[in-house]
C-alpha cells in the first residue's frame, strides 16, 4: 500500500517537472520577441533597446539557467511579477483560483454523483433507460461547453430571468448571489462531463454484470441490491473513477471557455488575457496551478482505485 502510494507520488513529481520544464521551453524560448513584445508597438526597436530589455527581464540568461533560478523561486511560492504591470503572480493568482476551483469543484462533485447514479440506473433497469442517457451522453459530449454557454443564457437569464447572465460575486459579499452567479458555468461545466462520465460507468457496470461472480451472487440468493452497489459497483468504480480524474483536465480547460462568456475573474480569464500580450511569467503561473490541481486529482484517484481495489497495489 505505502509502496504504491510512493510510486504515485514520485510519479507526480517527476510529471510536474517535465511538464513545467517543456512549458518553460517553449514560453521564454524566445528572449527577443518578448522583449519586443513588451516594449510595445510604439517603442523605438533596435537591437541594443532589445538586449537591454532582455537584460532588464533576466532573458539575456541561457535557458537551462533561467529555469534553474525559475524552480528555486517557485519552491519558495514566488512565481514572479508580470512584465507589464509588476504585479506578483502568486497574489494575482489567489484572487483567481478560487474562483475556477468553486465552478470545477461543484461541477466535479456533481458529476461523480450523477454520473454513478445514470451509468449504473441505466445498466441495471436498460430499455427506454438506457437508450435515453446514450442519447443524452451523444449530444453532451458532441456540443461545445461555449454553445451550452450561450444557450443557458438565453433560457435562465433573458427568457426566464431566474438567474445572472454574467458577473461574479464572492461568498464573502453574499452567499446566495455567489451561488447564483456560478449556477449557470457549473450547469455548462456539468452537461458535458456528466455525458462522458455516466457512458463510462454503465458500461464498466455491464461488464461486471456479467461476470461469473455476480451469476454466483445471485444464485446464492443475494439480494440484488447489495450485489449492485456492494460487489459490481466497487469493481466498476476502478475505470470510472480514472475518467472522472481525468476530467477535472477538461473542466479546466472548459472553464477557459466558460470563464469568458460568463466574465468571470478566475484562471482561465487569467490565462487568455495574459498569453495575448505575452505576460509569460503570468501564463507560466497559470500553467503551474492547472497542472498542480490535475496531478493532486489524478493522485487522489489513483489513492481511491487502490483502496478499492488491492490488485491495483501490486502495479
Amino acid at each position: 500500500m505505502l509502496a504504491s502510494v510512493g510510486k504515485n507520488l514520485l510519479r507526480s513529481v517527476v510529471v510536474l517537472v517535465v511538464v513545467t520544464f517543456v512549458v518553460f521551453l517553449l514560453m521564454y524560448g524566445n528572449g527577443p520577441g518578448i522583449a519586443r513584445a513588451v516594449m510595445g508597438m510604439q517603442a523605438e526597436v533596435t537591437q541594443e533597446s532589445v538586449a537591454a530589455k532582455m537584460a532588464e527581464l533576466g532573458l539575456d540568461q541561457p535557458l537551462l539557467i533561467q529555469y534553474w533560478h525559475w524552480a528555486q523561486d517557485l519552491l519558495t511560492g514566488d512565481l514572479g511579477r508580470s512584465f507589464y504591470t509588476g504585479q506578483s503572480v502568486t497574489e494575482a493568482l489567489a484572487t483567481r483560483v478560487p474562483v475556477t476551483l468553486a465552478i470545477v469543484v461543484i461541477a466535479l462533485v456533481l458529476t461523480a454523483f450523477l454520473s454513478v447514479v445514470l451509468g449504473v440506473t441505466a445498466a441495471v433497469k436498460g430499455g427506454w433507460v438506457d437508450r435515453l442517457l446514450q442519447l443524452v451522453s451523444i449530444v453532451g459530449t458532441a456540443v461545445p461547453s461555449f454553445i451550452t454557454s450561450i444557450v443557458l443564457v438565453f433560457v435562465f437569464a433573458i427568457f426566464w430571468r431566474v438567474l445572472p447572465a454574467t458577473g461574479y460575486v464572492s461568498p464573502e459579499v453574499s452567499l446566495g448571489r455567489w451561488a447564483a452567479s456560478v449556477a449557470l458555468p457549473v450547469l455548462a461545466l456539468l452537461i458535458g462531463a456528466v455525458s462522458s462520465a455516466a457512458q463510462q460507468f454503465r458500461t464498466a457496470t455491464l461488464d461486471q454484470l456479467g461476470k461469473d461472480y455476480v451469476r454466483t451472487l445471485r444464485a446464492r440468493g443475494v439480494d440484488e441490491r447489495a450485489v449492485v452497489f456492494r460487489h459490481v459497483l466497487r469493481n466498476a468504480a476502478a475505470p470510472g473513477l480514472t475518467v472522472l480524474s481525468l476530467t477535472v483536465f477538461s473542466l479546466l480547460g472548459g472553464a477557459v471557455f466558460i470563464e469568458q462568456v460568463f466574465a468571470l475573474p478566475g484562471l482561465g480569464q487569467l490565462a487568455n488575457s495574459s498569453a495575448q500580450i505575452f505576460d509569460v511569467p503570468m501564463v507560466m503561473g497559470t500553467v503551474v496551478v492547472t497542472a498542480v490541481i490535475v496531478l493532486i486529482v489524478n493522485f487522489l484517484g489513483d489513492l481511491a482505485i487502490t483502496l478499492l481495489n488491492p490488485k491495483a497495489r501490486t502495479r
